[in-house]
């Protein structure tokens, strides 16, 4: 797999547990203390999967999403939710459409790998069909 993955989380067990799985598939990760650090890796270039984090400090998941699509830094990437929130706030309403799946934690690490894999076909299929409007 030649996608990317960028695992946006402010607990460290959290991106270092998601980093070992995927780097145990020879996955490239890329890491993000919070909304601000992955949108520093979106401007520099990234595109792939992004593992968001919902509750976090400063930022959460839902402005991060946000801020994503206001800067038009949405294109040739998949966002999927990896949080501890059992279902999406009332923060989601309006973005929903960029939301591709929405995992909880705790996750289960061969059923997470399988999903951000068959997420990473789509997203290299067709990058046109993941474009913001």
């Amino acid at each position: 797999m030649n996608t990317r993955v960028m695992i946006v989380d402010d607990n460290e067990f959290i991106r270092e547990s998601v980093e070992i799985l995927f780097q145990s598939e020879d996955i490239p990760i890329v890491i993000a203390e919070g909304g601000k650090e992955c949108l520093d890796q979106l401007e520099a270039g990234f595109k792939g999967i992004i593992l968001m984090d919902v509750m976090m400090p400063d930022m959460d998941g839902w402005d991060t999403i946000r801020e994503i699509v206001a800067r038009g830094l949405y294109d040739g990437n998949m966002i999927l939710m990896l949080t501890a929130k059992r279902e999406p706030d009332d923060k989601m309403e309006g973005i929903q459409v960029y939301v591709t799946d929405y995992v909880t934690k705790p996750f289960n690490p061969p059923e997470l790998l399988d999903m951000v894999k068959y997420y990473a076909t789509l997203l290299n299929e067709d990058p046109s069909s993941h474009e913001s409007q």
